[in-house]
């Protein structure tokens, strides 16, 4: 087997994912900064995945048209753009703005390089490459987060963003240099409109119901960590602005246990992985209830792996039942995907004020058992 490029593409998951959700750990410092309400600077969070939502199908119909390694370098630079744009802002009108931006761009890493990775591994290590490509979002989502926290407490947040943007121009430029051109890419054109239509891709039933489990997936994770920093952050816990921001070192944890599971994926199948990955995480989301730091910390670890582990495997899962205008399928789960996340991040406030964090769980676990109940009813067994 050729040498198959696994560290270029654990650093585009790492572009894809490290400002984000960058933001999170910022909440209550930008509540506090601005005057604002919960909802009000959620936006920041809510921005950029509206955004890759509306964006997404279209970038990935592009890929399947230009390639996907342009897709992904050209992405990952214009990122760095934006991210630094972002520092510029002089209102959380104008940071909701650039953010939004940031949303716009990130679709041609994220859902170019999990398509790039069905053009370049085989069948047979689908699972296992699209894992060291989820481990590569954690860690930059960790990242994002622990930088974007440390920076606003110890210098402000503007500082925050330049780091960010430098993270981004690094990468995108080892990206320019280390990722290879899929071998088997050739242009395509849009006279052939029954295979690049959306209603086709709709007319797959089991991809179609991966879209409503990728809505799932997002929804359960951005919830858990955008309310949380509003728990943590009050009475009795009263964590600071850089306390939050390492708080995502839970994060890292998903990232030893994520390849890992490519390996189950490809040995037992989609179905195990997802329920596993459920289990685990609504474990973690019952653990937080408990009002012990500790408690909390371990539960949010679970419900992270638990998240990873089930993006690993719709995202591995669109390439069994996909055999062409992947650029294009992954594009519309990334849709889904972003969409629940836009929700996770703005429904819970009125949940929030009405139920506090128990009430936040309750709808976060009733969430992911909705999207394991699809999983489990509509896709069909594959374990060898």
């Amino acid at each position: 087997m050729p040498r198959l490029p696994t560290i270029p593409i654990i650093l585009a998951g790492f572009a894809a994912f490290v400002d984000l959700y960058a933001t999170q750990p910022l909440l209550p410092f930008l509540a506090r900064t601005f005057h604002a309400s919960h909802f009000a600077v959620s936006l920041t969070v809510t921005a950029p995945t509206v955004a890759v939502a509306i964006a997404a199908p279209f970038v990935g119909g592009l890929a399947d048209r230009v390639g996907l390694r342009h897709v992904i370098v050209g992405s990952a630079f214009a990122l760095s753009i934006a991210t630094a744009l972002a520092a510029t802002s002089a209102t959380l009108s104008q940071i909701i703005f650039w953010r939004f931006v940031q949303g716009v761009v990130t679709p041609g890493v994220f859902a170019s390089a999990v398509a790039y990775i069905h053009e370049v591994w085989p069948a047979s290590h689908a699972g296992r490459a699209t894992a060291a490509y989820m481990s590569g979002t954690i860690i930059g989502g960790f990242t994002g987060r622990a930088v974007a926290g440390v920076m606003a407490a110890d210098v402000n947040w503007q500082a925050a963003f330049i780091a960010l943007a430098v993270l981004n121009g690094a990468v995108a430029i080892a990206l320019a240099i280390w990722l290879p051109r899929e071998a088997r890419h050739t242009p395509r054109h849009v006279d052939d409109r029954r295979r690049g239509s959306f209603a086709a891709q709709f007319r797959n039933t089991r991809l179609a119901t991966t879209y409503v489990v990728g809505f799932s997936v997002l929804f359960t994770q951005v919830a858990m960590f955008t309310y949380v920093t509003f728990y943590l952050a009050a009475p009795p816990f009263s964590l600071t602005t850089a306390a939050l921001g390492w708080l995502f070192v839970v994060y890292l944890l998903g990232a030893v246990v994520t390849p890992i599971s490519g390996h189950w994926i490809d040995r037992y199948g989609h179905r195990t992985g997802i329920g596993s990955a459920m289990a685990i995480g609504g474990a973690g989301a019952l653990l937080t209830l408990i009002p012990w730091l500790p408690a909390i910390i371990l539960g949010l670890a679970l419900a992270a792996t638990g998240v990873f582990i089930a993006q690993a495997t719709a995202s591995s899962y669109i390439g069994a039942v996909t055999t062409q205008d992947r650029g294009l399928a992954v594009g519309l789960y990334s849709t889904f995907y972003y969409a629940g996340g836009s929700v996770g991040s703005a429904a819970p406030s009125a949940v929030w004020s009405l139920a506090g964090w128990p009430g936040c769980v309750a709808m976060i676990v009733a969430v992911q058992s909705a999207g394991a109940m699809v999983a489990f009813t509509q896709w069909k067994s594959d374990r060898p």
